[in-house]
């Protein structure tokens, strides 16, 4: 081995070590996302690119995923050590599969907000939460925001709504031909995918989950209890080389897109950069976000939304709050201060 590299590799070693993270040499993780590569998969993929995972000692593979669901199913069989998934998605697979020998827990909160939203055209006349009563909305069964609706429904008075179901790519272009009356999804998604589709940006209405009293947290990283048990130190290392590439992303998320093009050629650079900027927003930088900390959540609000998530999704069992966090393994405060300084 040459000086370099090696004193490269003992200087990542050293600095680990300061910050309270053991490293573990070469230990393979693999990582699922929630969705295909999009913009915001680049908080993941920059600190692959960027060795930062190397530098912790991980051997890090990422694979795109098909929905939060099937991300946590697959970490909880196995086939995945960690993987990125909603937080709603997480509680309602511990409630009702409560003798499932391995279920996840999420150890960082990356989504402080959900990014559900309830979006609709201006020609329809809804402006506000009241305007949906009595109205036709559409989204697919397993859409985060449709099955959290009655939380919304709840906290606004929204009386008397009937939903159609479709497949993901039809959703946007239903709404645009008139047969429902509005949708919801991520709104960082749909309000793009709704643009692709002719609609201008001023004839949307987006009404953010967050900003109409809902609170729920979004998607975190989640981890097998095997794998957090027997490698809590890479876990931890895990973390802290993401946080460090993710502060690179939010720092200059145009250029980080290039990562994901990489990975997906037929994206559309310039839209993608947009869908990032949007996450970084509304959801990872949000003003909750930056009342609790990076990475971080507020017990009684996660308390409030295991009990939202019984309730609206009707499981089996009531969520267990301690079951499904495990704030144990992350890295410290000064590793966590990664969100961009307000403009």
């Amino acid at each position: 081995m040459s000086k370099r590299p090696f004193l490269k590799a003992t200087v990542a070693a050293i600095a680990l070590t300061l910050s309270g993270v053991s490293l573990a040499q070469n230990k393979p993780i693999k990582f699922q996302l929630d969705w295909r590569f999009e913009g915001p998969s680049a908080l993941f993929l920059q600190p692959l690119a960027k060795g930062y995972f190397k530098d912790a000692g991980l051997d890090v593979t990422i694979d795109a995923g098909n929905g939060s669901g099937a991300t946590v199913t697959r970490v909880a069989s196995g086939t995945y050590d960690m993987g990125f998934a909603d937080m709603a998605a997480l509680m309602e697979f511990h409630a009702n599969n409560p003798d499932a020998p391995n279920k996840p827990v999420a150890v960082m909160m990356v989504y402080n907000n959900t990014p559900a939203a309830v979006l609709a055209l201006k020609k329809s006349g809804i402006k506000t939460p009241a305007d949906l009563n009595g109205k036709k909305l559409g989204a697919p069964v397993f859409d985060a925001g449709r099955k959290a609706f009655p939380i919304f429904e709840k906290a606004n008075n929204v009386t008397n709504v009937t939903w159609t179901a479709m497949d993901p790519p039809l959703r946007e272009t239903m709404l645009v031909r008139g047969d429902i009356d509005a949708i919801t999804g991520f709104s960082f998604t749909s309000l793009l995918n709704l643009e692709a589709r002719g609609v201008k940006t001023e004839d949307i209405v987006v009404m953010p989950y967050a900003d109409f009293g809902v609170k729920l947290y979004g998607n975190a990283i989640i981890v097998s209890p095997k794998m957090l048990k027997e490698n809590g130190p890479a876990v931890k290392a895990f973390l802290a080389a993401f946080a460090k590439g993710a502060k690179d992303v939010m720092a200059d998320p145009k250029s980080s897109v290039a990562l994901v093009k990489a990975r997906d050629g037929i994206i559309n650079a310039d839209l993608e950069a947009r869908r990032l900027q949007l996450a970084i927003d509304s959801v990872v930088a949000s003003p909750d976000a930056r009342k609790e900390g990076f990475g971080r959540i507020n017990e009684a609000r996660m308390a409030l939304m295991a009990s939202q998530v019984s309730d609206a999704y009707k499981t089996k069992n009531r969520v267990d709050v301690k079951a499904v966090w495990d704030g144990s393994v992350l890295p410290d405060a000064a590793v966590l201060d990664i969100l961009p300084k307000k403009k």
